[in-house]
């Protein structure tokens, strides 16, 4: 009778040919692990309702958790492949079968990639936008040469989203082979990293470039994909949404209409794609004392605020497509050392009177104004749902910056 001796365990921390050391599987099932959290965290999160301040900031933190949990992937994606880089590759067990482990070295290699450009994208995309979902750690939200942009913001947000897809495919792959090792072939591929079975010398170990360089092909497409799917710059047209009716003798060249806003504690900046000005102005006082005449005309729903621009384009807020327009009218007039737009504020069904200071500076036909003021978004009956600061401040600063020419 022969007695069948049981397959070696490996209980080293580094890898042969034939099996993997323990520090190797610990990388692997962590990320087991933390890929289907961060993945439920983010589905969960994106599907909750935020129409209340207990709910929003229920999807905040949720938001929070994902981001979380995919930076920390990216750090312990980087250090397996790091570990992995100056470890033995252990062989296939049926090194015949080249399709099949052509296929499984494609994946793995998907596999891999996957693990660090999915989070990295996911970070770069937080990075870039006015995000009210920190991630929860103390070295900052930003990264080196990504500036805040909500148009890269928007395509990077889909270039996460389309990798994910490939992460999600191969994983499912991947499972899809081991159940074929555990249940057809009935080899230890599933033990070898389960509990580190060594079944003795094997041929073929080591890695191959062709299943490498198909991965880099399908990355290639995916990245073809997700600039394709890809949301353009806004860019407002001549006349646009925004339409003012006073006359004009000058002519804004460039400007920036921008919104700031308290959400759960931070502040989240965002700008208006389509206002127009209409400016009649003087530097010699009229009869009335006044410098001349100013018409701001505002398309609401051309308003990008971070990762909450749906939100505060909605019904609870500026609801856009109920009150598409908002309109400030006022006379100029001089303020002491700087000047004041004294008028009033049609927003969202509701005129209000406002007084904006602001600065100008005149040179050959040129003006260059800055100016700004805070309003109160209970004043229009904005966020009601949000009764109290915890989550969306009342204040709003508006700033306003321009350089406008005069008409000949």
């Amino acid at each position: 009778m022969t007695v069948q001796t049981p397959p070696a365990r490996r209980t080293a921390a580094t890898n042969t040919t034939s099996a993997y050391g323990w520090v190797e599987r610990g990388f692997h099932w962590a990320i087991a692990l933390l890929i289907p959290t961060a993945i439920a965290l983010g589905v969960i999160a994106h599907d909750m309702a935020f129409d209340t301040d207990a709910a929003l900031a229920r999807k905040a933190m949720l938001f929070s958790l994902h981001k979380t949990v995919g930076v920390t992937i990216f750090f312990v994606a980087l250090a397996r492949i790091l570990w992995a880089a100056s470890q033995p590759r252990p062989a296939a067990l049926h090194p015949e079968r080249r399709a099949e482990t052509a296929l499984a070295s494609l994946v793995h290699w998907l596999l891999y990639g996957s693990l660090v450009l999915v989070p990295l994208l996911g970070w770069a995309h937080h990075a870039t936008s006015e995000g009210f979902a920190p991630i929860l750690w103390p070295f900052g939200q930003s990264l080196p040469f990504l500036p805040k942009d909500a148009d890269l913001s928007a395509t990077l947000a889909t270039l996460h989203m389309v990798f994910e897809r490939v992460m999600v495919a191969a994983l499912l792959l991947h499972i899809v082979g081991t159940i074929k090792h555990s249940w057809v072939d009935r080899d230890s591929t599933f033990q070898r990293m389960w509990r580190g079975v060594d079944p003795g010398p094997l041929t073929g170990a080591g890695r191959h470039l062709a299943p490498l360089a198909g991965a880099v092909v399908i990355w290639a497409m995916a990245l073809g994909v997700g600039l394709w799917l890809s949301p353009h710059p806004a860019t407002a047209s001549a006349t646009g949404v925004a339409s003012v009716s006073a006359p004009s003798d000058w002519t804004v060249e460039e400007g920036t209409l921008a919104i700031t806003v308290q959400q759960l504690g931070s502040a989240v900046t965002g700008t208006f794609a389509d206002w127009q000005a209409a400016i009649a102005f003087d530097e010699a006082p009229r009869a009335d004392g006044s410098l001349g005449t100013v018409e701001v005309a505002v398309a609401t729903g051309s308003l990008t605020l971070g990762s909450v621009s749906d939100q505060a384009t909605g019904a609870d807020f500026l609801a856009s497509e109920a009150f598409p327009q908002a309109v400030f009218e006022a006379v100029l007039l001089p303020g002491g050392e700087n000047y004041v737009a004294e008028g009033t504020l049609s927003l969202r069904g509701v005129e209000v009177p406002l007084s904006l200071p602001f600065t100008l500076t005149l040179d050959e036909g040129r003006a260059t104004m800055s100016g700004g003021v805070t309003l109160d978004r209970r004043t229009f009956a904005m966020g009601e749902t949000y009764p109290d600061e915890s989550s969306v401040g009342f204040a709003v600063e508006v700033s306003v910056d321009l350089v406008a020419r005069r008409d000949e």
